[in-house]
């Protein structure tokens, strides 16, 4: 506290509300996700978040976390957006409806050493429409970048604000012997002012949320970090291209094919993307089940022959270590004949019955999927049968238009061949009378 020592927005008493914040994993998700996508898109403008929850009595229950709109004003201050706000709690509301939500407090970044005056605008804003006695999460992301919260507590503080007495002028009345300020009586008037007191909080989680976050750590096992040299070097290309006058060739690129083409078209979906993990979890599964099994035949080969089962062997003390053999370990080969005794259990009681259930399973997933080739052959002739009878009515309206041609060259270009009188009947050939 030698660093909130000199903020002025930090009380100095502890803190004696008796409020118990229980802090949820998801809260914590959200603003690491909200930060790591502002700084990889380079976005700046303050990060903030409203918080929502439970609050029973003296225990506030930090659940759900949502970034917010803001509005920057002309003194450099920012304020939410009042409509977009009051829409996104209602919607928060309409979901969570048992147990009902509210907004419990909102988050932002922050120094170590505590609020600074940027932030009582939205905070003040929190306490007059909708929560008096809302919460300030403010994380550190530079005790973060510093590394010094590794192993540690999180690199986030959680503060309650009280209206404490002081005089105008910014001058602080003086304490006695309890700490307590005295009132001023000596023509000073004494004011209120908006302090932040640090409160202790505690990490709870549900079984949901424990599934979530259990998903997120395997899978952030797979994630890869990405740096700026790719987009420096996609830079300095384009200023290259930028350069080159229009409609010349560059010899070195003769023969060679746009990498950023192929790149594009390869892009994986979200479910591409998800069962490439899976399978990635899975063989690195077997992998280190065919790695241990392979180490265990390994000891079993190398342990020196039992004099039991080779009587001409000499009863030597097995305990002793030979040069060529590894040495004996009766707790790791109790181990492994307890593993031997359990792999009966995976086979089957009746095996005559795990067949036929095996067997029926079977026919089901190809009858499954026989039908569903039927389905698609059955649509692929439908829509063969479709292109063929636009093709065919093309070809007879093409067949009609070549028979009225020859039909008009037949006669000399008018249908009518010589002088005919009229009310006179015309035979053509195919036609009857006309």
């Amino acid at each position: 506290m030698s660093s909130a020592n000199n903020n002025t927005l930090v009380s100095t008493k502890a803190s004696d509300s008796g409020l118990q914040a229980h802090l949820h994993p998801l809260v914590l998700l959200t603003i690491s996700d909200l930060i790591a996508r502002r700084t990889l898109r380079r976005q700046e403008g303050p990060i903030v978040g409203a918080i929502f929850g439970q609050q029973k009595g003296r225990e506030i229950s930090l659940e759900h976390a949502s970034e917010c709109q803001v509005i920057q004003k002309e003194d450099g201050t920012s304020v939410l957006h009042d409509a977009w706000f009051k829409d996104r709690v209602q919607q928060y509301r309409d979901v969570h409806k048992a147990p009902a939500l509210e907004v419990v407090g909102w988050f932002t970044t922050a120094p170590p050493s505590g609020p600074e005056f940027q932030h009582l605008a939205i905070h003040q804003q929190l306490l007059l429409d909708y929560n008096e006695t809302a919460l300030m999460l403010a994380f550190h992301p530079s005790t973060v970048l510093a590394g010094a919260q590794a192993g540690g507590k999180l690199p986030l503080t959680i503060y309650e604000s009280v209206y404490e007495s002081g005089l105008e002028g910014g001058k602080a009345a003086p304490a006695d012997e309890d700490g307590d300020n005295r009132m001023e009586i000596e023509g000073q008037e004494a004011h209120l002012d908006l302090k932040f007191r640090e409160l202790p909080y505690t990490v709870e989680t549900g079984e949901a949320e424990m599934i979530g976050v259990d998903y997120i750590a395997r899978g952030a096992g797979n994630a890869t970090a990405i740096d700026g040299t790719s987009q420096s070097v996609g830079k300095n290309r384009s200023s290259q291209a930028s350069q080159t006058p229009v409609g010349t060739v560059d010899p070195k690129r003769l023969g060679k094919t746009d990498v950023k083409a192929t790149d594009d078209t390869s892009t994986l979906s979200a479910e591409d993307d998800e069962l490439i993990t899976s399978l990635t979890v899975r063989i690195n599964a077997v992998k280190m089940l065919h790695a241990r099994i392979q180490l265990l035949k390994t000891y079993l080969q190398n342990l020196p022959p039992s004099y039991l089962n080779s009587p001409d062997l000499p009863s030597t003390d097995p305990a002793t270590p030979s040069e060529n053999y590894t040495e004996i370990n009766h707790p790791i080969l109790r181990s492994i004949q307890a593993l031997i005794n359990r792999l009966a259990l995976l086979t089957p009681a009746d095996p005559e019955s795990f067949e036929q259930e095996s067997l029926a399973e079977r026919n089901d997933v190809s009858l499954v999927s026989l039908l569903g080739s039927l389905s698609n052959n059955v649509r692929d002739a439908r829509e063969l049968g479709r292109k063929f009878g636009v093709i065919d009515q093309a070809r007879q309206h093409a067949s009609k238009n070549q028979s009225f041609a020859r039909s008009g060259d037949l006669f000399g270009g008018h249908g009518i061949e010589g002088n005919t009188p009229p009310g006179s009947d015309i035979n053509v050939n195919g036609t009857g009378n006309i």
